[in-house]
């Protein structure tokens, strides 16, 4: 009989190890590059990006300190805070919201300055729904309105969740760059090899990358211990579950 892991081709997406080193490393950035010009659709063009350091600290010793998943910019200074959320939490909105300062308020620098801002995106890829209201809403783009008029209020300010347990669309059904990531995405752990619906360079470059034979020894335990880490999770948020519902 084989084991798990003859079985596994490919690593688990939602693993922090996989999510870091397929999107948060400079090895793979034009991975993370070509995600998110599939994600912006022609709002935005992304041609290189730049990692920064994902630890922050207030502006005093007893400030909270906030640790990102992967944190860029582009090559206008626009900043793209991404973040990989495995369960939910009580306060989900709350901490996204309490993460989006720190790339708004170290843009400011020393000596004298008129308050313009670059761009700020806060992007969440969720395995788990926040909206109950429609099944087949999972892409939210969150910005500024003003209330009464509906006009937009502010658009350098951008929060974009993406709830993967919404999209069930079929390999046959994929149509754009974005199905075609979000596919890859979610279904990366049990696919064998390249689905023919995805042969961009970029998902060769992507399946090349995620593949598990290509790990060295220490990626491999960094992986493990990683998925280690998302089973007990897992078991954690389903005896809660099952605690609540009794």
């Amino acid at each position: 009989m084989c084991s798990p892991e003859q079985k596994e081709r490919y690593v688990n997406f939602y693993t922090d190890f996989a999510f870091k080193k397929l999107f948060g490393t400079e090895a793979n950035k034009d991975l993370l590059i070509g995600f998110l010009n599939s994600l912006f659709d022609g709002q935005e063009e992304i041609k290189d990006l730049s990692y920064l350091n994902v630890e922050h600290l207030g502006h005093v010793a007893t400030d909270r300190k906030a640790v990102f998943d992967v944190y860029c910019e582009n090559q206008q200074g626009e900043k793209f805070l991404i973040e990989m959320q495995k369960a939910d939490q009580e306060y989900f909105k709350d901490r996204s919201i309490y993460y989006s300062p720190f790339p708004i308020q170290e843009q400011a620098p020393q000596g004298q300055w008129n308050f313009n801002l670059e761009r700020v995106y806060t992007i969440g890829i969720l395995n788990f729904c926040f909206d109950d209201t429609d099944e087949n809403y999972m892409h939210h783009e969150v910005k500024l309105f003003d209330t009464k008029s509906q006009k937009l209020f502010y658009d350098k300010l951008t929060y974009v969740y993406l709830e993967m347990p919404k999209f069930r669309k079929t390999e046959e059904e994929l149509v754009t760059l974005m199905d075609k990531w979000l596919y890859a995405m979610k279904n990366l752990n049990s696919l064998m090899e390249r689905p023919k619906a995805l042969q961009e360079a970029v998902f060769k470059r992507f399946f090349e990358a995620a593949e598990i034979a290509n790990f060295t020894p220490n990626e491999m335990y960094d992986y493990r211990e990683s998925q280690k880490q998302m089973w007990d999770l897992y078991s954690v948020t389903t005896t809660a579950e099952k605690k609540g519902m009794k």
